[in-house]
């Protein structure tokens, strides 16, 4: 065995991440780990890298055991992690990034040969395909891009260690646009010729595909250990949620047909960074979903809807034209923006669920009332958290996305929310959540702008779909009530 873990146990205050969590790794094998959010993967992973000690249990690579002191010493022992929410220093270029702490040839008494630096780093892109350029500024790359270096810098242990490597991956696939997902397969299938990897995807199609066993989580403990082989994904999500019940997870029940004489929100000709001359509009109650390829200018019109900045064009909601300074004039307005980013821009990870809920409002809701509001909310979402004074920085992914959501609801004065991929890094079960809070929404009148994470998603979840190509709108799509677009249409559209 290449990996053994055994009776791994790691508690925090009010909760319990890993309940005796037993498995192993066998040499040139891709395992799977599949579980819902919260259910202990992270947790697991970070263990396995050093960046959480287990309170119980045992870790032994190759037969040795061994207690991890951090990073620096899991690679040392061959172990490299692409990590979920992103490990990169922004102020560092990608080369940096990629080779920090083992520059080698790219370091001569302590300054760096750009060049040779250059030339490492690009080894390590180029096995991917990547055409990040080296010595560009992380802060300056997009998220998917980001993401690309982020395995080029765990590739890298390849030549950093004699014993064959340990890759962990960690929702790898999250931000990836098609072609990219298949080059990192690619890899994946390279890798396991002289290395073995440890897989985490909330795709549950991409854990079948690429692993050769799953191990499934639940509430920190290994629910089964399956053969990808001989089940499907369905089976995946009921060991997953423990429950036998049939999928529906978009809630299409739900959804009704908005009545489109009356619009809620109105743009007209907004032209800004990255778009050009969008006009659509959305009747309370729709989701329009806005579907496009990375640099199609989706993401920057969504920001542009609550940001405002310098843009050209009319906004008009409810029948009256907004004029957008900032977030605070959207907030008067009652639009409401969900970020991609979530770590980075939608939580303040030192702040409590409590605060990060209420933190639009803090001037206008009175502290008891506050308090109210988010137990109410707590309650109504099931977010999973010991208290509203816990940090939100200890929940998981999914919990953290609800607390975000319940930031704009906690009024009521909602008309517009703004879905920048609010289903990134989330499993199955705080999908169908979010999903069905989306449904919710709209029956009270809100109007939903979704950037989806998947066409599927995109597709499901919408009344119509913009395509956007180029920064311009390139089709409306609506199918006849009761159906929908096809997938194929769509991507016509985009490319």
């Amino acid at each position: 065995m290449i990996l053994e873990v055994e009776g791994l146990r790691k508690a925090y205050p009010g909760v319990v991440a890993l309940d005796g969590v037993s498995l192993h790794v066998r040499r040139h094998e891709v395992v799977g780990l599949a579980g819902e959010n919260g259910a202990g993967k992270s947790t697991l992973l970070k263990a396995l890298t050093g960046l959480v000690r287990p309170d119980a249990g045992s870790i032994r690579v190759r037969g040795r055991e061994l207690r991890l002191r951090g990073v620096a010493h899991a690679a040392s022992e061959g172990i490299g992690m692409v990590f979920q929410e992103q490990s990169l220093v922004p102020n560092l270029t990608a080369a940096e990034n990629i080779l920090l702490g083992c520059e080698g040839q790219g370091v001569r008494h302590g300054v760096y040969r750009w060049r040779r630096l250059r030339e490492l780093a690009q080894v390590q892109l180029d096995k991917i395909g990547s055409k990040v350029d080296p010595l560009a500024r992380t802060d300056t790359l997009t998220f998917a891009e980001r993401q690309m270096v982020e395995i080029a810098k765990v590739l890298a242990i390849e030549e950093r260690t004699s014993a064959e490597p340990v890759v962990l991956l960690d929702e790898p696939t999250s931000v990836l646009e098609p072609e990219e997902v298949e080059t990192l397969f690619a890899q994946i299938d390279r890798l396991r010729r002289h290395a073995s990897v440890v897989f985490v995807s909330h795709r549950l199609d991409e854990v079948l595909r690429v692993c050769d066993r799953v191990y499934v989580l639940r509430g920190g403990q290994v629910a089964g250990e399956v053969d990808p082989r001989a089940v499907g994904a369905g089976t995946l999500h009921q060991m997953m949620i423990g429950d036998t019940s049939p999928g529906g997870h978009f809630h299409e029940h739900l959804q009704v047909t908005p009545d489109r004489s009356a619009v809620r929100l109105s743009v007209r000709g907004l032209s800004g960074d990255g778009f050009h001359d969008v006009t659509f509009d959305a009747a309370p109650g729709e989701v329009v979903s806005i579907a496009g390829v990375q640099g199609s200018g989706r993401e920057q019109l969504c920001r542009a809807l609550y940001c405002g900045g310098s843009t050209t064009g009319e906004i008009v909601l409810d029948g009256q034209p907004v004029r957008l300074g900032g977030p605070r004039d959207a907030l008067r307005a009652g639009i409401g923006y969900v970020p991609a980013e979530r770590k980075v821009e939608g939580v303040v990870a030192a702040m409590s669920v409590a605060d990060n809920m209420a933190l639009p409002h803090l001037s206008r809701l009175k502290r008891a009332r506050q308090g109210e509001l988010v137990e109410e909310w707590i309650e109504r979402l099931r977010i999973r958290t010991p208290s509203g004074s816990s940090s939100v920085g200890a929940l998981s992914g999914g919990n953290q996305q609800k607390v975000v959501l319940a930031r704009w609801l906690l009024t009521g004065e909602l008309k517009v929310l703004l879905l920048d991929h609010p289903t990134r890094g989330l499993d199955v079960g705080a999908k169908s959540e979010v999903y069905k809070l989306m449904r919710d929404l709209t029956a009270t009148g809100v109007a939903v702008v979704l950037l989806a994470d998947s066409l599927e998603e995109c597709i499901a979840m919408s009344d119509r779909v913009l395509v956007m190509r180029e920064g311009r709108v390139a089709a409306e799509l609506e199918a006849p009530p009761g159906a929908k677009p096809e997938q194929v249409d769509v991507v016509r559209e985009m490319v």
